[in-house]
């Protein structure tokens, strides 16, 4: 049985689209705001790899193994590229890039990021309602001992090896959320999905208003650790954590939800940390975090809209 409760997910990441299949499949009313700040110009052509991740996953026809991409996508074009002297350290499949295309037609025609997500969306049968955290330019810079750069050239062709010392939003003074992502953080329940608190979450809190209006809303608000037992599943957030002077744990991450979320999911492994949690003012609620397929992702879901 669906639940019929609105529902928004913040997400950006594999992890975040995972858990909005599951919520996809638990709920009739499900919004999902994704962090663009990663987004990327990149073969000319207009990159949004955490909606293109949320996207795909919610339509099914994301690449199993990686997470990310399109399942038995081909690299044809890429290799033409490369035959052509490109240095081509950004892979994208044939079928991805059909989206890309599209999406920068749209784009320099003049047509919103939100609406052009929105026709993507629906053409690929996704039911849940897409939303960019805004219309506007935002850019992730990764501060390093080398210099400051680009996000998608440190977590991609650097392979997100450097030591961060800082994280830069450019434009995020600038931005403004994007058509409905306001009015989404009134849904009945609010979920912060098991996203990177640094480059997937913390864009979408930067958001001017955000913030304030997630802090202020009467939604029951549950966050969704993304470190169990210590570490990440997958990308740089525990090393992130630990080199901008964060304790390197699920309560390290729920310290920086504090006032934004009254229940704070906890995996198994981190059960012990569920006293502190409870000091931060948020109930914990302890279960199996890591998600399997989608019938593991929607036991997952039922479980949070349970505690919501």
């Amino acid at each position: 049985m669906r639940d019929d409760r609105s529902v928004t997910l913040l997400a950006g990441g594999v992890g975040g689209a995972k858990l909005a299949q599951g919520l996809d499949r638990a709920t009739d009313d499900l919004t999902v705001v994704v962090n663009t700040g990663d987004d990327a110009v990149i073969y000319g052509l207009s990159v949004s790899p955490d909606l293109d991740t949320v996207m795909y996953t919610l339509a099914g026809t994301a690449n199993p193994e990686t997470g990310w991409g399109i399942a038995g996508d081909t690299f044809a074009t890429l290799e033409a590229m490369a035959r052509l002297g490109e240095d081509t350290w950004f892979r994208l499949g044939d079928r991805d890039l059909a989206t890309l295309v599209l999406r920068t037609a749209r784009l320099r025609a003049g047509a919103p990021l939100s609406a052009t997500t929105a026709e993507l969306a629906a053409a690929l049968g996704v039911r849940a309602r897409l939303l960019p955290m805004t219309d506007d330019a935002v850019a992730t810079f990764v501060d390093t001992p080398a210099g400051r750069l680009e996000f998608q050239d440190y977590f991609v062709r650097r392979r997100h090896e450097d030591e961060v010392l800082g994280i830069v939003l450019g434009g995020i003074e600038e931005a403004r959320p994007a058509p409905g992502v306001l009015d989404a953080l009134d849904a009945d329940v609010v979920v912060i999905g098991p996203s990177n608190p640094f480059v997937s979450i913390g864009p979408v809190l930067a958001v001017p208003g955000v913030r304030e209006r997630l802090a202020s809303s009467r939604a029951r608000r549950v966050a969704v650790s993304p470190i169990v037992g210590g570490r990440a599943l997958k990308g740089p957030a525990a090393a992130m954590l630990g080199a901008m002077g964060h304790e390197v744990s699920a309560l390290g991450v729920a310290r920086l939800y504090a006032g934004l979320a009254d229940v704070y999911v906890l995996d198994e492994s981190d059960r012990d940390l569920a006293p502190a949690v409870g000091e931060l003012g948020m109930a914990a609620l302890v279960t199996r975090t890591v998600m399997g397929g989608p019938e593991d992702r929607e036991r997952l879901a039922r479980e949070l809209l349970a505690a919501g």
